[in-house]
């Protein structure tokens, strides 16, 4: 991988991680498009770079980690569904990124249920600011359904705070919090396989992961001010059409014989 490369990488990392579009199917159309040999660095580094775009949550809302404890124990607890689901359905997901269809099956199909949802919840005018702990729990389950390559952690946990009857600003702010232990606990995992393989990071490896991580976090706190910005405005619907859009082009070059890569 070029450091062109890593940076192109590292700017659809931080403009889809938060946007509800799914950033595993980006990843692949930008990988695909570049011509990127996919080895184990690679899968490790779009992981990795995730750090960058967390960091983002953190500095724009770094008021609210100082918040109280009752913050991080509904971040906590929202948290371990996917934590314990995802540990034991480990090998199923794995498989599930090996197949682009999924990715672009779901991409489609996400962009039609948000084509919907804002007339299926409307909670801007009667909606609360944030969840209590069972609703919480509530929105961690509906991370869960994100582990499906294409269906998006954002727009799953945006929906899921929308069910709770969050209106859609705090739904999408409380889906920002949570993929703060979220995608650390991604980003260490493989960090520490990293080094448990390898005994240490090359020069070349720390140039790119330390470059990926810096765009990822000033394009992420863009596009975080663009969702919501767009989300309170427009609704989903823009975002619906652009799922729409971009898994029917993905279905598209796969019936006509292109073999996209996966991550």
């Amino acid at each position: 991988m070029t450091i062109i490369q890593a940076i192109i990488l590292a700017i659809v990392e931080g403009l889809t991680e938060f946007l509800p579009v799914s950033s595993t199917g980006h990843m692949i159309i930008a990988s695909s498009l570049m011509g990127i040999q996919h080895d184990d660095f690679v899968k490790d580094f779009t992981v990795i770079i995730q750090f960058g775009a967390i960091l983002s949550v953190v500095v724009l809302y770094w008021k609210r980690f100082f918040q109280s404890f009752d913050f991080y124990k509904k971040l906590f607890i929202a948290f371990l569904p996917a934590a314990v689901i995802g540990f034991l359905i480990n090998d199923w997901v794995d498989s599930l990124l090996e197949n682009v269809w999924v990715v672009a099956v779901m991409l489609l199909l996400g962009g039609v249920i948000l084509l919907f949802v804002d007339k299926w919840f409307l909670n801007e005018k009667s909606g609360k600011g944030e969840p209590n702990n069972l609703e919480a729990v509530k929105i961690g389950l509906f991370q869960v359904i994100a582990m499906v390559p294409g269906v998006s952690r954002s727009a799953a946990t945006i929906i899921g705070g929308m069910t709770q009857n969050l209106t859609r600003k705090a739904a999408a702010e409380f889906s920002f919090f949570l993929a703060v232990p979220t995608m650390f606990a991604a980003t260490s995992y493989k960090l520490l396989k990293i080094l448990k393989k390898n005994g240490s990071f090359s020069t070349d490896t720390i140039k790119l992961l330390s470059i990926g991580n810096v765009i990822a976090f000033i394009v992420a706190i863009l596009a975080i001010k663009i969702l919501i910005d767009l989300l309170t405005k427009y609704g989903f619907k823009i975002f619906g059409w652009y799922r729409i859009i971009i898994g029917s082009i993905l279905i598209i070059l796969l019936l006509m014989g292109y073999d996209l890569k996966v991550l």
